[in-house]
């Protein structure tokens, strides 16, 4: 029966298709890379891969132990196990994010972006193209992480594992291509398995290859370097030396001993970062190779304690080099030998476990020496003045340097050791441990798998530009989430389950429609999503080569508004003075002018008040030109008062958000009312029908229903944020094809009285378009004996006669005049206030629009 070894784009192949298959690779990369793959595709598959392993007992696992232990040259299941955690952690979006973050720069890199926002030059790492891994034999998860790797760069990857290899790698790559519904990521994995001795093969998956990425030694590496062609980027995995390095005080030291013993143990020095040689830091006028000898009989005593708690693998030949192929074993057998015959010259010391397991090699001469491997290590003397003239020429080969000693021996051995050559150091016991996103030989792998591309865009068409993708489709989205719904209270119940490094940032909301409720962020989620709502500034029209801008939102009491657009401005390279709003007018109209200030960041009703109690100030000195606001809208006769008689050109929202889940959407140059763009590249977003839990009718009102899907701390899906809006459809004039919406207000915006449903939104309007009112208007609900009552607030600088402005609502609002008209099952006044008396939230400033006191009516 024919073998299914080999995996191709969604499906098991046998050996007789693989040639035919591998010479139609050309037209068939072609044809995959014209499809762009959002990193966040791999990203999801991945993790739902990641999260299937970690379960023990679930059908994923069972099925890739399998794939492991069902040969008969396959590791034990203790090995495989441990295999498949080390892959569980490794595919964590977390852990994937991390590495994306680290590599290159942020979790979208495919985006062409502004990296410095003053200027319209754009950035983004592409794919090299075809991408071919040729992987190890020694390290089981390398393989289908390589292909990952490949993955989050966009490339196409063609994966070749050796024909003695266990099929872990086509097999949990297939498993990541079906976790993705698009179909894109498994169209962007072939893996493969046959011998290097196909050499028909190996010429047929290199020719037309943009990058080849081979690990193993230097006669792999040539090798594949014959096959690969002219400009093929070569990306060397080669085989490494590390070595243990232990100052005076710690060859004394039995803890540093025994961890460093124990890196020898784990892996059989099959891992690059394996000690090969301990390194002593010895006095060469003090020291004899007595001192030396003795240490190594004191490490050999440990070495056989440490041994004994590892078991040797078996290779089935027996004796002492169980374990070791006959190549290995000859070479363990010849290095001993020739070690033992140097102790009659005084040169050496031959330490061995009476069985073969463990093998202690002194050598008075400090020359870099490969270890036959199979924990045999050698012992020699390495005065720290002398490391980089007897290292450096091998620096090709060094890796790992684990360091016993106190913390300034740590800091002076560091940079001694990295001008040596090694690329990495970490403390004796953790020599095989690594960290996520951790750079490997030197260097990041996504940064060798990617290109950096450049576009110079012309600046007076493109300054409000903030993604050159945008202008050509809208960002492909994962499918929505069909999880239950979350409100507040299921929110802030999550927080209190979270782990502390999910927990880094904590904001109060500003408490408009309740008590303050608690937000916590990642570091690394706050910087996305600031990096994301700054994007969306330049998008409405901020310039942050040119604009001076003053930050007047309100501060404390863990209020974000403030320190969020200290983070935006400051992200953009702008120009900002950080005032914070305040009571005193005069102070900051002052500052405004001192600074040169032409921009404005804050609240509506703020800005409004100060805008009229230091009017000719602002105007004094040229005036602001630029207004961007958030928590609260301006009307449209705001909005003329502003720009006729202050001189503003451009009055815009900074941002749609919200402290729980951060900024949603902004506003573009050709942004009317209350329209958003979508960010898209932090949500996903559901308008569902006003009453039931079902998507709202295209272009109708509905609930907004956001799913972030950018954070690694709290992760709020389908969650209900209180707002009503709707889809606008079509392309935007400013050329973005990012999805737009028309905001309608807060649940709370919509009230019911005397069997009627007013919306505040309409109050507002009437007082616009029928009195001409300018300022702000509040609504009062209360109870009465026997009907309800409404109270409308006005500005008493702006207002008309009280009367004749409850006339004007009572005829143009015909809810309203129903509701008090001869049934009488409402009361309705009119009250004008000075603008000191309407009532704000006192941690935001904002203007508390609908307050509804019946609940509280006696």
């Amino acid at each position: 029966m024919t073998r299914q070894l080999h995996y191709w784009q969604g499906s098991f192949i046998d050996d007789a298709e693989v040639a035919e298959r591998l010479a139609e690779l050309p037209t068939l990369v072609e044809g995959v890379l014209a499809e762009p793959l959002s990193t966040e595709t791999v990203l999801l598959a991945c993790d739902t891969v990641s999260q299937a392993l970690r379960e023990p007992d679930g059908d994923l696992h069972a099925r890739l132990m399998a794939q492991q232990t069902g040969t008969a040259d396959g590791p034990d299941r203790a090995e495989a196990a441990a295999t498949l955690a080390e892959l569980a952690d490794a595919l964590a979006r977390p852990a994937l994010e991390r590495k994306l973050r680290r590599e290159l720069g942020g979790p979208r890199p495919e985006r062409l972006t502004r990296p410095d926002a003053r200027e319209t030059r754009y950035e983004a790492w592409a794919p090299v193209g075809l991408l071919v891994h040729i992987a190890p034999g020694n390290a089981a998860g390398v393989a289908p992480l390589s292909v990952v790797e490949g993955l989050l760069a966009g490339n196409v990857n063609v994966l070749k594992t050796s024909s003695t290899d266990t099929p872990l790698a086509q097999h949990l790559l297939a498993e990541i291509a079906a976790a993705d519904p698009t179909g894109a990521v498994g169209r962007r994995i072939i893996a493969l398995r046959f011998s290097s001795r196909r050499q028909d093969l190996m010429r047929l998956l290199c020719a037309p290859a943009d990058a080849v990425a081979v690990w193993g030694g230097e006669d792999a590496v040539a090798g594949v370097a014959a096959l690969v062609p002219p400009g093929c980027r070569l990306v060397e995995w080669g085989h490494k030396i590390s070595f243990g390095y232990l100052t005076r005080d710690a060859w004394t030291d039995r803890a540093a001993l025994l961890a460093l013993a124990t890196d020898v143990c784990r892996l059989e020095q099959q891992a690059c970062s394996s000690p090969q040689v301990v390194y002593l830091d010895t006095d060469p006028d003090a020291d004899s190779p007595s001192q030396l000898f003795a240490f190594a009989e004191e490490f050999a005593a440990v070495l056989d304690e440490v041994s004994a708690k590892f078991p040797t693998p078996s290779s089935g030949c027996g004796g002492a080099e169980d374990g070791a192929d006959p190549a290995e074993q000859a070479e363990l057998t010849t290095t001993e030998l020739v070690a033992r015959a140097e102790q009659h010259l005084g040169l050496t010391k031959v330490l061995a476990a009476d069985d073969g397991s463990w093998r202690v090699f002194a050598d008075t001469r400090p020359a870099l020496t490969a270890s036959p491997l199979h924990r045999t290590v050698w012992i020699k003397p390495l005065p720290r003045r002398d490391i980089v003239a007897t290292l450096r020429p091998m620096r090709r080969y060094l890796q790992t340097a684990g360091v016993g000693g106190n913390r300034a021996d740590l800091a002076q051995l560091s940079r001694t050791l990295f001008t040596a050559g090694v690329d990495r150091i970490t403390p004796l016991g953790a020599m095989l441990d690594g960290y996520h996103g951790e750079p490997h030989d030197g260097v990041y792998a996504l940064q060798r798998y990617s290109r950096r591309v450049s576009v110079q865009a012309p600046e007076a068409a493109f300054t409000t530009t903030p993604c050159l993708d945008d202008l050509v489709a809208p960002a492909a989205l994962p499918a929505p989430p069909t999880g239950p719904l979350m409100d507040k209270a299921a929110a802030q119940a999550q927080i209190r389950t979270l782990a502390p490094e999910h927990a880094q940032l904590y904001f109060h909301s500003g408490g408009t429609t309740g008590a303050p409720a608690l937000s916590v962020f990642t570091c690394d989620d706050y910087d996305t999503q600031m990096t994301a709502s700054g994007n969306g500034l330049i998008a409405a029209g901020f310039d942050p080569a040119h604009d001076r801008a003053a930050n007047l939102f309100f501060c404390g009491e863990m209020y974000g508004s403030f320190i969020s657009f200290f983070s935006i401005l400051e992200r953009l390279n702008a120009t900002q003075i950080p005032i914070a709003a305040g009571p005193d007018h005069e102070e900051i109209a002052n500052a405004l002018v001192t600074y040169r200030v032409d921009t404005l960041f804050g609240m509506p009703s703020y800005l409004w008040q100060l805008f009229h109690a230091q009017g000719d100030r602002l105007r004094s000195y040229g005036g602001i030109r630029k207004v961007f606001y958030g928590g609260e809208h301006f009307t449209s006769e705001q909005r003329r008062i502003l720009t006729e008689e202050f001189g503003v050109e451009v009055i815009r929202s900074a941002a749609y958000g919200s402290t729980d889940l951060g900024p949603l959407g902004y506003q573009c140059a050709h942004a009317q009312g209350t329209v958003h763009h979508v960010l898209t590249d932090l949500h996903t977003l559901e308008i569902l029908d006003p009453q039931q839990d079902r998507p709202a009718p295209v272009g109708q009102p509905g609930r907004l229903v956001f799913t972030t899907r950018t954070r690694a701390g709290q992760r709020l899906e389908r969650y209900q944020i209180g707002d009503l809006g709707r889809a606008v459809d079509g392309v935007c004039p400013c050329g973005s094809h990012i999805p737009r919406i028309e905001l309608l207000g807060r649940y709370g915006d919509v009230f019911r009285m005397g069997t009627y449903h007013f919306n505040y939104r309409r109050f507002t309007q009437v007082a616009e378009e029928h009195l001409g009112y300018r300022g702000e208007l509040q609504l009062i609900l209360t109870s009465q004996a026997d009907r309800e009552q409404l109270t409308v607030r006005l500005d008493g600088a702006y207002a008309p006669d009280p009367e004749a402005a409850r006339t004007a609502l009572l005829a143009n609002i015909p809810e309203l005049g129903s509701a008090v008209g001869p049934e009488a099952l409402l009361a309705c006044t009119v009250e004008t206030a000075a603008t000191s008396a309407f009532e704000r939230t006192p941690t935001s400033g904002k203007l508390r629009t609908v307050i509804d006191r019946r609940t509280t009516a006696s």
